[in-house]
């Protein structure tokens, strides 16, 4: 369970919020909005390794386009659906092809 905490409360228990950033992120606020996140030393490399790859739409060939209409959600991930911004008045049944 992530946790969130001020800055404030940060620097007096640094020690137990490092600690316990070893097992969940704790979000870090300053005037009461989010501003850091102190999270694991394994979580950040695995992140910043992440192999992201970005193309434009545009460039993509005929049959590229097609093969990316035809795809379908596996079974049990739709959840991901939720991560996605939705354009307005788009919906899900639209987005997913």
């Amino acid at each position: 369970m992530t946790t969130t905490v001020t800055a404030a409360a940060v620097s007096k228990n640094f020690g137990a919020y490092q600690d316990a950033a070893v097992r969940d992120p704790v979000i870090i606020t300053k005037n009461g909005r989010p501003r850091t996140v102190l999270l694991a030393y394994e979580d950040f490399v695995r992140l910043s390794k992440r192999d992201r790859r970005v193309e434009l739409t545009a460039e993509l060939s005929a049959d590229e386009t097609a093969a990316v209409e035809a795809s379908e959600m596996e079974p049990g991930l739709d959840h991901l659906n939720d991560e996605l911004p939705r354009a307005k008045g788009l919906t899900a049944k639209n987005a997913a092809g």
